[in-house]
């Protein structure tokens, strides 16, 4: 299997620019976050420049976008409604291969950081109740 994953993410590396950027930060982010995402989580995260004051609703890729980027290795779990890779085996090559996404989960860390400080969050009215899942409370 190992094979056909590194052919994949040839092929998700040789598409070039923004589109290598999403697909890797996509496998990035499902693979090293702590409960699924749901699709507009992930393309929001997507989206976010860290350190930047302003989150870029422009720069926010279409779901469909970020399927075609991943080359098939990611779907939508349509029962939960949200992103998953293909198949565990996938979740254990990447995990077996740290160099691939450096310190995911300071990127990560960053992300959610900088999308938390930006203005369109600090813009929400105060006393917003957000809806916390009880399993992972």
């Amino acid at each position: 299997m190992g094979d056909a994953y590194d052919a994949t993410l040839s092929r998700i590396k040789a598409q070039g620019g923004e589109r290598a950027r999403l697909g890797m930060a996509a496998l990035m982010w499902i693979s090293h976050s702590e409960r699924p995402l749901k699709p507009d989580e992930l393309c929001h995260a997507l989206a976010v420049k860290i350190g930047s004051p302003n989150l870029d609703t422009d720069n926010v890729p279409a779901i469909a976008t970020l399927l075609t980027c991943c080359q098939g290795l990611v779907a939508i779990d349509k029962e939960a409604f949200t992103v998953r890779l293909i198949h565990f085996t996938v979740q254990e090559y990447l995990r077996a291969r740290p160099e691939l996404f450096g310190s995911a989960h300071s990127t990560m860390a960053e992300t959610c950081l900088s999308y938390l400080n930006s203005q369109h969050i600090r813009a929400l009215p105060a006393g917003i109740d957000f809806e916390v899942e009880a399993s992972h409370a």
